[in-house]
């Protein structure tokens, strides 16, 4: 089995591929009092940011460049997360396209000051699209997985894809024999 993805379509000069090694990152951060709830544990909007923030910062690295949140296609929590815990966010980017690119996010916490392993909390994935300094889309360089578990990654994206793209023209064409029956949504 090769290390290669399939290179992004082509308009213009190839980009040459990076490693998925070369933009995953971890963003850790622990938790206070101000990251709370009404229940007492941490907000999960707090959590969204730091997923964000560090896809944000993957994308970027993996772009060459500035890139944006298009969408979050899944934020699942697992488990709650307290004050006092050690939050660590691991983000790679999954797959690529031409100018989008998926970023998965594992969140991870432990307690700051016992050495117990870090339990699961948490995954998302996001999309961003690179943009030039204008906001239009510009090219990324392919991903190349180097792993199985990369590989799997890869292809579960490319899974990810098919039904958000499927969703969409769904909705569109919904929307669409609506307008034409006369519904003013």
């Amino acid at each position: 089995m090769t290390d290669q993805a399939p290179a992004a379509q082509t308009d213009g000069p190839e980009i040459p591929g990076k490693p998925v090694s070369a933009s995953r990152t971890t963003l850790s951060h622990i938790m206070t009092h101000s990251d709370t709830n009404l229940l007492g544990t941490v907000h999960g909007g707090v959590i969204m940011k730091l997923v964000d923030d560090a896809a944000g910062a993957v994308a970027g690295r993996h772009s060459g460049g500035p890139a944006v949140t298009a969408s979050m296609d899944e934020m699942a929590f697992f488990e709650p997360v307290r004050v006092g815990d050690l939050v660590h966010v691991k983000a790679q980017v999954n797959w690529t396209g031409r100018t989008s690119m998926e970023v998965g996010v594992r969140v991870l916490a432990e307690r700051w000051n016992e050495s117990t392993p870090a339990t699961h909390v948490g995954s998302a994935y996001l999309v961003f699209a690179a943009v030039d300094a204008d906001g239009k889309p510009r090219r990324v360089p392919p991903v190349l997985p180097e792993s199985d578990r990369d590989r799997r990654r890869y292809q579960e994206a490319q899974i990810r894809r098919t039904h958000r793209l499927s969703r969409r023209r769904a909705i569109l064409e919904l929307r669409e024999k609506r307008a034409a029956e006369g519904f003013d949504d």
